[in-house]
């Protein structure tokens, strides 16, 4: 993915779904311990689990680390990015 000439970069690693480590993470955009909503460099990316915490954070650099039972990881589209009640309205049907 090329913008502006700056290249996207996100890592998404997980081990045993229970430890979940993000970077390229610019903002967390809301969290509770069965959802965290973030804006990464590749668009908005929706968590859900249970006993969800946030074990670590850097927005300096772009980290999140996350605890917790992880059942699903989902992208939202890129066209509701820009309409607050869309991509709000996906993550809590």
């Amino acid at each position: 993915m090329m913008e502006q000439g700056k290249t996207k970069r996100q890592e998404v690693k997980m081990l045993n779904r229970k430890l979940l480590e993000i970077s390229g993470v610019m903002n967390v955009e809301s969290f509770d311990s069965e959802e965290f909503l973030l804006e990464t460099e590749c668009g908005f990316l929706a968590i859900k689990g249970q006993n969800l915490h946030i074990k670590n954070l850097s927005l300096e650099q772009g980290l999140v680390a996350i605890e917790g039972a992880v059942n699903e990881l989902a992208y939202l589209d890129a066209s509701s990015h820009d309409k607050s009640k869309g991509f709000l309205g996906k993550l809590f049907r």
